[in-house]
């Protein structure tokens, strides 16, 4: 197959139930990928379930810690671009043409995907709406699918081992470095985790964390924040 390689890392932990599906639609996207999943110690069986899937993705078992385990994947990493996916995150079907066609635009170095939260509820719709505000002010998270060049990833010396924030630190860093772009997408986020909050909770939770973090508050004490939110 002609094109770009794209190397989407998906770092993974107990997600057992979701890893087999995950993989599933990444075989089923059309375009040049290779998919490298990190585990971070999973005790479900999440690493062996992903070897054993007919994809064969390079599967790496590293320590606990998105950070870690996504800089891992990245220096595994083959391809021209690096897409670093949740393993409860759905790529959209044209999602290749969209990554090679900014490839080919060498001013682009990064961004992410629209996003919207699965179902059809006021709850998807109301933080769906709230994410692309808060995108066109250049906030953004892991959960709409980063993307960077390899080399702009390198150049930016990866994620920073932060327990928590490290996707948005280093959003920030990638967007003071030059042009980023979201691309249309959009891409599907599961909002389980948030539904029993509610939208309000939900947005201020993410506000709170956000300014206390940037306020400096240890990322140690922010992560057990969130847990608690959670």
């Amino acid at each position: 197959m002609k094109g770009p390689l794209v190397s989407v890392v998906v770092p993974v932990l107990d997600e057992a139930s979701t890893v087999g599906e995950a993989l599933d639609r990444l075989a089923d996207l059309p375009g040049r990928f290779e998919v490298i999943v990190v585990d971070g110690g999973s005790r479900d069986g999440t690493a062996e379930l992903a070897e054993e899937h007919p994809l064969r993705p390079h599967v790496l078992r590293i320590g606990r810690g998105r950070a870690r385990q996504q800089n891992a994947g990245a220096a595994a990493a083959r391809g021209e671009l690096l897409v670093f996916l949740h393993s409860d995150t759905r790529l959209p079907p044209d999602a290749y043409a969209s990554l090679a066609e900014a490839l080919c635009d060498r001013g682009l170095l990064g961004g992410n995907f629209d996003l919207r939260f699965d179902g059809d509820d006021r709850f998807a719709h109301v933080l769906g709406r709230w994410y692309a505000v808060q995108r066109r002010l250049g906030v953004y998270y892991g959960d709409s699918v980063l993307w960077t060049r390899t080399a702009t990833f390198s150049a930016l010396g990866g994620f920073r081992p932060l327990e928590i924030m490290e996707d948005y630190e280093f959003v920030r860093r990638l967007e003071r470095l030059g042009r980023t772009a979201c691309l249309p997408g959009p891409v599907i986020t599961s909002g389980r985790r948030w539904r029993a909050l509610g939208v309000g909770r939900t947005v201020i939770s993410w506000v709170v964390i956000r300014w206390l973090w940037l306020a400096g508050v240890p990322d140690r004490r922010l992560a057990r924040l969130y847990r608690q939110v959670r």
